[in-house]
Parts: structure tokens; sequence; C-alpha cells
């Protein structure tokens, strides 16, 4: 297999949390509720079996099967959708913003995770079946966010006034997007396809969320993914008694801040992610999106003149459950109540929020689903791994922080020994003879003993740093090649996932990378994963 891995810890790119509840730490166990092995599917089947409305089997078909009007469905899609209409059916999920053109590299890799673990399901427990799904995040608001993808080192950027659910947003100017993105392309096969991909999507459809489908469909329906929206009244209907008990209760305020504070207790030191609202739902409109609060008893929208009293409030819940819309803190519920799912699979900052929901869906009664960390993949070419070969550099140095790199490739190149270490350990050897000479005649001497000695390592220590300076100038070619072959493969020294766009390996590619891609993402198996895309494998 064209692979190479490397534990997530080893990276460097990942959180001590994540670190830890991969190692499945006992002080995270309180906060999940049971860890991504094969074997532990069979007690998550049973609960979510106990623990799902089946009645919103067929509505959940219903709403799908109008989502995906107009569309070409293939028929292993087709097929998913409508086994979700049986008891042995679950779905694995996975989710992400409407990035334009799929925006960074791990939009795929979630994808990717989510189809084949549905595969490694099926073979496990054959008598259930598991349908892979996309949940499209179109009631997002951040638009800033999704703008834009990279190609070639620059950013391809549609530039427009947004307001709203990003989902809801005409494609007005991205025309002129594929204009600017087009002529960055040659006149290959896969750069027409490219274009043909782009122009489909966004230049034939409506909006954000019909581009979104087509384009996620166009890529992933031979392998049966389901994609869904969750701003669909159908599904919303399901959700309403769950909105009311936050309006009126405002019971996850209460359960995600125990949570957050018993993190916070944790001598880890862990991050918090996300912190909860006294009412965690926004209120939906055409170009509206803003908070619901309460003020002595009268809800209101944020920054707007739209007030209710309660029962007004839950007569608008009633007859409009679409017009309301979940934050952070419920979408995941939301998702978790219409689906019959038993797996998320995200992010390490997604997984690392989902960790404080657990104590809110036991307060509801709703399944916590099992987190599973998305894969990770460093994509290197034939070119790349040659130069790496030639400077003796390995896959794993490239990890490193670019200063560390350089002195590692020095070191480690140099015909001189640059490491002072045995100087320094004889040294302090030395002054433990003069620490126990202190300690026999005059023990006030032991100041000025322990002051030397500090000095004296400083001094070699400043000899070995004067020393790598000057090796670091004398080999200043290799490790300028080193230097550029780091940047090229940890753009703006991050990983190649958070940046690249899967355009330009499609270009080199086309669709044959996202079949190398589903022939070795090994989604349980938690590690880097270093992805050879040298030509023999196309």
């Amino acid at each position: 297999m064209p692979t190479h891995y490397i534990p997530f810890k080893d990276t460097n790119y990942f959180s001590s949390l994540i670190c830890d509840y991969l190692d499945e730490k006992e002080n995270l166990k309180p906060f999940y509720n049971r860890f991504p092995k094969l074997e532990n599917f069979e007690k998550q089947i049973e609960e979510k079996q106990l623990n799902y409305n089946k009645n919103n089997r067929a509505d959940l078909v219903k709403a799908l099967m109008l989502q995906y009007e107009g569309l070409s469905i293939s028929s292993m899609t087709l097929t998913n959708i409508d086994l979700l209409k049986h008891g042995t059916t679950f779905t694995v999920t996975t989710g992400h913003q409407l990035n334009l053109f799929t925006g960074p590299l791990y939009f795929f890799y979630k994808i990717v995770s989510t189809i084949n673990l549905c595969k490694e399901l099926k073979a496990a427990y054959p008598n259930f079946n598991f349908v892979p799904v996309f949940w499209m995040a179109t009631e997002d608001h951040d638009f800033e966010e999704i703008n834009f993808f990279n190609f070639k080192g620059k950013k391809v950027q549609w530039n427009r006034d947004a307001s709203g659910a990003v989902g809801e947003l005409d494609l007005e100017g991205l025309d002129h997007v594929y204009e600017v993105f087009a002529a960055q392309l040659d006149k290959s096969e896969n750069a027409k396809s490219l274009k043909k991909l782009f122009q489909q999507a966004y230049l034939e459809h409506g909006n954000l969320t019909e581009a979104t489908r087509f384009l996620v469909n166009k890529l992933f329906a031979i392998y049966g993914l389901v994609i869904l929206d969750g701003n669909d009244p159908i599904l919303k209907k399901m959700y309403m008694p769950y909105i009311a008990e936050e309006l009126i209760q405002q019971t996850a305020f209460e359960n995600v801040s125990k949570t957050n504070e018993a993190i916070n207790t944790l001598p880890s030191n862990y991050k918090i992610q996300v912190n909860p609202r006294e009412i965690n739902l926004f209120y939906l409109n055409k170009n509206l999106r803003e908070r619901i609060l309460e003020t002595d008893g009268v809800f209101g929208v944020l920054d707007t003149d739209i007030r209710w009293t309660k029962d007004e409030l839950l007569a608008e819940v009633n007859e409009h459950p679409e017009r309301f819309s979940p934050n952070v803190i419920l979408r995941p519920m939301y998702q978790e109540i219409i689906l019959p799912n038993l797996c998320y699979i995200g992010g390490g900052g997604e997984l690392a929020y989902w960790l404080q929901l657990k104590s809110n869906f036991e307060a509801q009664d709703v399944t916590f689903p099992i987190l599973l960390l998305r894969n990770s993949v460093l994509l290197i070419t034939e070119r790349q791994k040659e130069k790496l070969n030639k400077l003796n550099v390995s896959v794993a140095d490239l990890f490193l922080n670019q200063n560390d790199l350089m002195t590692k490739v020095t070191k480690s190149i140099s015909d001189i020994n640059i490491d002072f270490t045995p100087q320094k350990e004889h040294l302090k050897k030395q002054f433990e003879d003069l620490y126990t000479l202190a300690e026999q005649t005059d023990k006030s001497f032991k100041g000025a003993v322990a002051a030397q000695e500090v000095k004296q390592i400083k001094g070699i220590e400043n000899l070995e740093q004067r020393l790598l300076k000057a090796q670091k100038r004398k080999m200043e070619d290799v490790l300028e090649r080193v230097k550029i072959l780091q940047d090229e493969l940890f753009p703006r020294q991050s990983l190649q996932e958070r940046h690249l766009n899967i355009s330009e390996f499609y270009l080199e590619y086309g669709d044959g990378i996202i079949q190398h891609l589903v022939e070795n993402l090994e989604p349980l198996r938690p590690e880097f994963l270093i992805l050879d895309v040298s030509n023999q494998y196309f």
C-alpha cells in the first residue's frame, strides 16, 4: 500500500485534549459515550434502536426525497435513502460548512472517512445497514469563512454582501469568480472537467445550498453518500418539542455550563471550545439569522423589533418551526434526534466541543453518538519523495517547527559535532564536586558555586548556538531546499489539508484522486496518514 503513518501526538498539530481522547485517558471518559472501536458499535446500535423515534424515519425519507428533487440520484444513494425506512438501518454522519468549491482538502477526508466506516460496519454487522450522511451547514452565517478557496498559492474569493443563513444566498458574482479561476487552468481534460464542475454547480443553480448539494452529489453519489440539509420544515417539525424546551426551560445553558466547569477542573488545562448562551437558538428568516433573547419574560430577536410573549413565541414555534435555528450547542442534538445516527466524524475542534455536550444529551434522553476523529492526510508526490530522499530528510521530520527542522538537518549533515551535551554533562560533574566541597567547608559558598555553574553552562550554550549559526550559513543551499519542500507540503507552517483545495490534485489525477482516498483511508486507525500520490497509482 502507498501509505505511511505517524501517531497524531507525534505530529505536533493536535491538541492535548484530542491526543488524550485518542489515548482513552481516564479523566475524559465521563464526557463521551463509547470510544470508536469496531466492537463498541454493537452496544451503540442496541441503544440507538431503543432510543430513536421510529416515526421519524418516514418523515426523514420524505424530506430527503424532496431535497433531491431535480437532482440525478445514483442507484446507491437512492437505495440508501430507501433503507432509512427500516429499523435495521443506521447512519454515520459528518458535516461541514458550504465552502466555495469544497474549500480545504479535509472536506474530502471527512466524507471519505464516513463512507469507509459504513463499509467496515457492514462487514462487521451484516444484519444491519449503514448509510453515510453529509450534513450541509446551510444555516451557518459565517460567510467570510466559506467564500474562498486556495489554488496554487492564491486565494480565489467570492466578494459580496451577505446576511442571514449562507445556504439561502443567491449566487450573484460567481460568474466572475469562475472567470478568475478558469483563467488559471491549463487546457487539459482534467482542467475542462474542473471548469464544467464549477459551472454546473455555481452558474446553474439558484442558491448556495443547491450548488453545494449538486457538487457533493456529483463527486460522491457513486459511493451512496446521502446529503442532508437540516434547514427543512419537515425535519424542524420533528425537533419542535426541543425548540420549545430550550426557549422556556433553557436547560442547555445549565447542563453545558456544569460540564465546562468540570472540564476546567481537570489538571490538563484543556481549552473550552464553546460557551452556551441562555437561549441557544437563532431566529431564521429571509436575510436574517439572529439570536433570540429573553428579558423579563419578553422574548425578542437581537437587533430587530421582533418581540413575543411566551404564548406568542410558542405559537410561532408551532406554526413555523423552520424559523428556529440551533446554534453550535444544539445543532448536534438536532442531528441526533432526526437521524438514526451511531457516530459523528469530525475534526479535532469539532470533537472538542462535542465532548462538552454529553450531559445535555442525557438530560434530554437523546443517545450520545460515538465520536470519531476524521482521517488526516498528507498527500505527497513522487517528485517530493525524491527530493526528501536526496536531502536525507524523513516525512516525519517535516512535521517539526521550521527552525527545529533546520537545526536537525544541520546537525545531521554537519561534518563536525555541534552538540555540546557531553561538554555540559562533564561541566555539571565538575560542579558536583565543588558543591560537595562547599558543604564540607562553608555552606554560604554554595550560592557562589551555583551562580558560576549557571554562567559557565550558559557560556557553553552560547558557543553551541554560534557554531550552529555558522554551520547553517555554510549549508545555506541545502537548508533552503529543505525549507522550500516543507513550505510546499506544509503551507504557512500548517497542515496541507487546511489550506490546499482538491483542484490542484484533480488537475493531475482527475477522479482518480477521490478513488485513491477511498481505497486508502482507514477511519478507525488513529494515526496520521502520509499518502503517496505517485502516477503509478492512477
